[in-house]
């Protein structure tokens, strides 16, 4: 008789899964929860004591860790020497084991002590995962219920699973252990304190297979990790077409801007750079104010708000083709008007918790980079002021916001800002001057005078803040640290504008 070994955290369809293969002619063997599960749905089990002839102890941390165990998995069936050991010891082999593992990663995601922490770190349920699928010649290991059909189908049609199949769940296996052992060595990683560690230990799950990548040619996924607010990963779509690979970046790169923000604000980006970015006393003003900065590049693009999307701004959202939509909440009568907008993708993302994101990893060909998250908040007790004009404090509101969002646009960055409202963004162009221009002349082109401007990295000449006042500009912020520092320090005295220094560079490649 073949024997089976279930042991299972998430019980979905285990019972079927179990009287089926009873059904089959296997005899079942089974532990704590599990076994409880089965014996109250009157399938016949053995104990895992009956198998090792010793008791669970330790509260249940030492179980299966027994040579009657690992010996009936690892016994390699075509080897006489395994075979006479087996006899010998009285160990019977066991054909089949069914196991998933305590739940780690919920455990955390739920802030759980650290004591709690260490206690769902599974030992035995790895142990025998790993034992069955180095063994996937003869032993058939299986630990996702959406397997168990398949399992079952194969037995009755070929009297085991077949060897191709047998593979596969081992690999799976091996990507489940690798997985959860990521995620505890990070946890512990963290918890120490520890900085560079001699090794990075990454998990994802698959969570969509997406149409293509940014061309059709390329082929693509998603995948998400722990939970965390302002997570595209995490969002709940309402309605609309499914997220392309641009779509995804476009997203990100949005809550990334509005996560800088506690009061009303409406973002709209498009190509990973924003168009305009307002701030204002309701999300309605916020958005007026940012589509009437940019209303040809919202086009196709995308908003973000942190606040309730109401039916009085859903109204005015209908009347522009977007293509995505994101807010923390939508009132019911504003997801009735967006409902006509039915390729509009319509996003809930929570936006209640803190970023917890710390760390940002960039591949690169035959590696990975990692750094620090650009998370600064500006104040302005930071700020040092460097010429003779001081800035006034409707002009350092602005400055502060133009920097906010500065940092968030491609290098090299200039943003123009006025009455709480990015108004002019130049991005990623390869000299500073010429992105001063594109946002000053974006500015201009609706009646955008008198603003403040926010540089990303310091000026290595005065010629952008002659620009600037050609412009009309009236304060402007940067890091500072050139070494002609006073040469643009000076132009500034000479033309009245007030400019301050952060000390901070914000370079975004």
């Amino acid at each position: 008789m073949k024997r089976a070994l279930i042991s299972v955290t998430d019980k979905t369809n285990v019972v079927d899964f179990a009287q089926k293969l009873s059904d089959l002619g296997y005899e079942i063997i089974s532990t704590g929860g599990t076994k409880k599960v089965l014996d109250a749905s009157n399938i016949k089990t053995m104990s895992i004591s009956e198998i090792t002839h010793f008791p669970e102890i330790l509260d249940g941390r030492v179980k299966t860790l027994h040579p009657n165990v690992h010996g009936g998995l690892l016994a390699c069936r075509n080897l006489e020497s395994h075979q006479k050991q087996i006899l010998e010891n009285k160990i019977d082999y066991i054909d089949l084991i069914c196991v998933n593992l305590y739940e780690f990663k919920k455990t955390i995601e739920k802030n759980a002590s650290f004591e709690d922490a260490i206690e769902n770190i599974d030992i035995g349920g790895p142990s025998m995962l790993r034992s069955a699928a180095k063994n996937h010649k003869y032993v058939t290991v299986v630990t996702d219920f959406n397997d168990y059909d398949r399992v079952i189908d194969e037995i009755r049609e070929y009297g085991d699973t077949l060897p191709k199949t047998r593979l596969e769940l081992a690999s799976k296996v091996f990507r489940l252990t690798a997985s959860y052992d990521a995620m505890i060595a990070q946890y512990l990683t963290d918890k120490a304190g520890i900085e560079n560690p001699e090794k990075i230990t990454l998990t994802y799950d698959l969570k969509q297979q997406l149409r293509y990548g940014e061309n059709p040619h390329q082929k693509a996924s998603l995948y998400e990790g722990q939970y965390t607010s302002y997570s595209i990963c995490h969002a709940k779509k309402i309605q609309g077409k499914e997220l392309s690979y641009n779509n995804i970046q476009d997203a990100n790169a949005c809550l990334n801007i509005i996560k800088e923000f506690d009061e009303p604000c409406a973002v709209a980006l498009k190509h990973m750079n924003p168009c305009a970015v307002a701030v204002a006393d309701n999300i309605l003003e916020a958005y007026e104010k940012a589509y009437n900065a940019d209303p040809v590049s919202i086009y196709g693009g995308i908003v973000c708000f942190n606040r309730n999307v109401t039916k009085q701004l859903a109204l005015i959202l209908k009347k522009v083709f977007l293509e995505i939509i994101m807010a923390p909440s939508y009132d019911e009568d504003a997801l009735e008007v967006l409902s006509k907008k039915s390729s509009c993708r319509i996003l809930i993302v929570d936006m209640k918790s803190p970023f917890k994101e710390h760390t940002q990893i960039t591949s690169i060909n035959g590696g990975l980079l990692v750094q620090d998250v650009d998370d600064l908040m500006y104040l302005d007790e930071d700020f040092k002021v460097v010429t003779k004009k001081q800035p006034t404090e409707k002009e350092i509101n602005d400055l502060i916001l133009a920097m906010k969002v500065c940092k968030h646009v491609k290098s090299n960055a200039i943003t123009v800002a006025k009455d709480n409202c990015v108004v002019g963004i130049g991005a990623g162009q390869m000299n500073r001057v010429g992105s001063a221009k594109i946002a000053l002349e974006w500015a201009k082109s609706y009646g955008n005078v008198g603003c403040v401007l926010a540089s990303d990295a310091f000026f290595p000449f005065d010629d952008t803040v002659k620009l600037a006042h050609e412009y009309g500009v009236t304060a402007i912020i940067q890091p500072g640290g050139s070494i002609r520092d006073e040469d643009s320090i000076k132009a500034c005295d000479e033309l009245g504008i007030a400019m301050v220094f952060t000390n901070m560079r914000h370079f975004k490649h």
